[in-house]
């Protein structure tokens, strides 16, 4: 049997929101540790991995690991009734077919039950490997979020550039262009911080459709955390409080494949 219980739903109903976009239908896999996820978009331009740690939870059982497929979609429409303030349970039996969300208002003074139907999916784990990057960016969400919206409406790809200088975004099209320099900065609170450590300077070209996808998310963390490489793709981190995180991949774009794979 399987049950977890969150003392937010409305965290849960975050992340939906930061992923539906992107993929469908996916896999929970659910073990003693917790639960994650890993998708690739339809278009297998980018990949998804989330992870929510079971001590991160009010309660949670997990007799042994298994997987529930999911349409997520569904799911977000499950999430949408719960309250701000209601606590969410998650129900389901290893061997049954659905899984129940329960909420409970603060009082318990209501309690809503849904089911929802799991789903057979096949997907296949893409093993992630650990790799050392030539620069990681830690800055605030809004702040990246803003960056990408406003980049988004001169053109379709950006320019990021990671050197002594700092992390600049730049963006042309038909239009104009656009460039937007972030420095190092470590003053005031944490979450407003800049903080740009580089091993050596980087320059890469991403899909901006792809990264304003990415900062649905930005309501999980004040800040983000952007890790480039040459050859790799660039992962976009947003820690979800004392929960888990979730990661998005995108490959950067080639001159002349504009329709690369991560």
């Amino acid at each position: 049997m399987f049950e977890a219980r969150l003392a937010q739903a409305q965290v849960l109903k975050k992340l939906l929101e930061a992923v539906k976009e992107l993929i469908q239908e996916a896999n929970f896999e659910v073990q003693a540790e917790g639960m994650s996820l890993q998708a690739m978009d339809g278009s297998h331009v980018s990949l998804v991995s989330l992870h929510l740690r079971s001590d991160g939870f009010e309660h949670f059982r997990c007799d042994r690991p298994f997987s529930m497929g999911m349409n997520l979609n569904n799911m977000d429409k499950m999430m949408k009734c719960a309250g701000k303030e209601d606590t969410l349970t998650m129900r389901a039996e290893d061997d049954g077919d659905t899984v129940a969300f329960l909420f409970e208002a603060g009082n318990q003074a209501r309690v809503s039950e849904f089911e929802l139907k799991l789903m057979d999916i096949t997907s296949e784990n893409l093993g992630i490997p650990d790799n050392e990057y030539a620069a990681t960016v830690r800055m605030p969400s809004g702040e990246f979020q803003r960056i990408v919206k406003d980049l988004a409406t001169i053109g379709d790809t950006v320019e990021i550039v990671v050197s002594k200088e700092g992390i600049k975004f730049s963006a042309n099209g038909d239009i104009g262009s656009a460039n937007v320099l972030c420095r190092h900065s470590t003053g005031g609170k944490e979450e407003e911080q800049m903080v740009i450590d580089m091993v050596e300077p980087v320059s890469l070209t991403f899909s901006l459709r792809y990264l304003t996808s990415f900062t649905k998310a930005t309501p999980l963390a004040p800040s983000v955390t952007i890790m480039l490489s040459r050859e790799l793709p660039v992962v976009v981190e947003y820690k979800v409080a004392d929960l888990g995180w979730v990661r998005y991949y995108l490959a950067p774009k080639i001159e002349e494949d504009e329709d690369m794979d991560a």
